[in-house]
């Protein structure tokens, strides 16, 4: 331990990349117990941070505990803050509250809070890419005023002298509680809107500024915000604004974003997770495993397997959870995904796929349009257990992949056209609602439904299992290539020769 913990110590953070510098000022570990944390100076200062920040924002009060009283305790969460190398640039302490203690109908009563999905951020990258501008990132310190009355013990290890069996009264919130994502949202959103902000109709994370022909626009991800605009006095007017009402952080330009890995350059935007996909082949152990070209082998049929040696089930289902996490940008992964969990190789062969293509990533043109298009495909009856098929969908805006999705149906097709029945979609509600909008949509004639010959069907890699080359060739039209070490001119005109004979089938 250097020094006394209610001291400040050195700062916490770094400007410098260079390895020496993060040694110096910045811990290369996270912690889970304050008692560690408490016994080295970076996070001691880390922790001082968050606690000189919540008083400078008059967050709470040090009360005697009235009758009845029931405070929530709190805790410290430690986290890592990496740049896209995966260095440590910053060692952050979150002061939080026990929200799970509380009772709902008693401590508190709505919850929700929209929620941006990934979909919706790629779409921004690819809309940024296409216009030119480069989207930035900050996250907010400050918390936010609550309009119940809250009462938190005291932080472990920094409990007061003076006053130890007092409690604080919240002035304002603290994460944790369940509704502290609904107050800061609607605190976020009144202030934008007063702005002259105007908040999207479909989607509420969504908020746009047009001013004098340029165009600002902000997407809100909890308390992570991406924005970024055709103006750059736009956008720097939006950054002083939030740096005055709220306590933000400017991260600069969007680099690192819910485990993407994000580089933008004048050529387009590469979106990839080459790092989170080596931490989990050295976490299975499969680092040095045997690469592989294609994540499925065409010759494999899966069944339940029920005479097959039985497997470590948790090792099981920490792969599949870190399998989808990697999907947010590989959708040449999507139909490989095995439901059936006594197929462990089945997923290791996944892995070694991903040991072969771990630079893969998502490849956004600045010479992209924004013309929306779609791809579906069946493998009609594939399934050669139950005979039910395969549904696979990816859409683009222009050459730009943003959503993918591979679905095994719940019933049995007996043919590959079907016949439009209202009643047989009952049961699933969802996929209802999406089935007649899509149709109703295609009847006004807002969309059109053109058939593409088998050689361009670019959703038949959602399907089955296919071939090296069968594999390959959609996978690059859908975007899926490598950038590290290529011109991105050149990459940007490989994709449109490769797009040039399928467009011309739909325009």
């Amino acid at each position: 331990m250097i020094g006394d913990i209610h001291q400040r110590v050195t700062c916490s953070s770094v400007n410098s990349l260079a390895f020496f510098s993060h040694s110096a000022y910045v811990a290369s570990f996270e912690l889970r117990d304050v008692s560690h944390a408490l016994s080295d100076p970076n996070w001691v200062n880390a922790m001082h941070e968050e606690l000189e920040n919540i008083e400078r924002n008059h967050v709470w009060d040090l009360v005697k505990p009235p009758p009845n009283c029931r405070p929530i305790g709190t805790k410290c969460v430690f986290k890592n803050k990496q740049g896209e190398d995966g260095m440590v640039v910053r060692n952050k302490t979150r002061l939080v509250a026990l929200g799970f203690c509380k009772k709902e109908g008693i401590d508190y009563e709505e919850t929700f809070a929209p929620v941006a999905r990934l979909e919706a951020i790629r779409i921004l990258l690819a809309f940024a890419a296409s216009k030119g501008f480069k989207l930035q990132q900050m996250d907010v310190k400050s918390t936010f005023r609550t309009e119940e009355e809250v009462y938190v013990r005291q932080p472990p290890g920094f409990e007061s002298a003076r006053f130890p069996d007092r409690v604080y009264k919240l002035r304002k919130s603290l994460y944790g509680p369940k509704q502290a994502p609904r107050a800061w949202y609607a605190r976020l959103k009144s202030f934008l809107l007063k702005s002259g902000f105007v908040m999207g109709s479909v989607d509420k994370t969504l908020f746009l500024l047009s001013r004098g022909g340029d165009t600002s626009i902000v997407r809100i991800y909890v308390d992570d915000i991406i924005f970024g605009g055709s103006s750059n006095a736009l956008v720097s007017s939006f950054a002083k604004q939030m740096s005055r009402e709220f306590e933000m952080s400017l991260m600069g330009e969007l680099q690192f974003f819910l485990g993407l890995q994000i580089k933008q350059g004048l050529e387009g935007t590469f979106v990839h997770q080459a790092k989170y996909t080596r931490d989990i082949l050295k976490k299975f152990n499969m680092g040095d495993s045997k690469p592989m070209t294609t994540p499925m082998s065409t010759n494999t049929a899966l069944d339940a397997d029920e005479d097959g040696e039985a497997v470590d089930q948790k090792e099981f289902r920490g792969m599949i959870r870190f399998y989808f996490v990697l999907d947010g940008d590989r959708p040449d992964i999507r139909f490989a995904a095995s439901p059936r969990t006594s197929h462990r190789q089945a997923v290791k062969r996944i892995f070694r796929y991903l040991k072969f293509t771990t630079e893969l990533g998502l490849w956004y043109s600045s010479g992209s349009s924004l013309s929306p298009r779609g791809f579906s495909d069946a493998d009609h009856a594939g399934c050669w257990i139950d005979r039910k098929s395969t549904s696979g969908t990816c859409q683009l805006l222009g050459t730009s992949l943003v959503s993918w999705s591979s679905r095994k149906h719940a019933s049995v097709a007996l043919s590959t056209t079907g016949e439009y029945n209202p009643v047989l979609h009952y049961r699933t509600k969802h996929i209802d609602v999406r089935f007649h909008f899509s149709r109703d949509h295609y009847e006004k004639g807002d969309i059109d439904l053109i058939h593409v010959v088998s050689a361009n069907r670019l959703a038949d890699i959602f399907t089955k299992p296919l071939e090296f080359d069968a594999f390959t060739r959609p996978r690059g039209e859908l975007g899926v290539l490598q950038v590290d070490g290529v011109d991105n001119a050149l990459i940007k005109g490989d994709i449109e020769s490769q797009w040039s004979g399928i467009i011309a089938l739909l325009v």
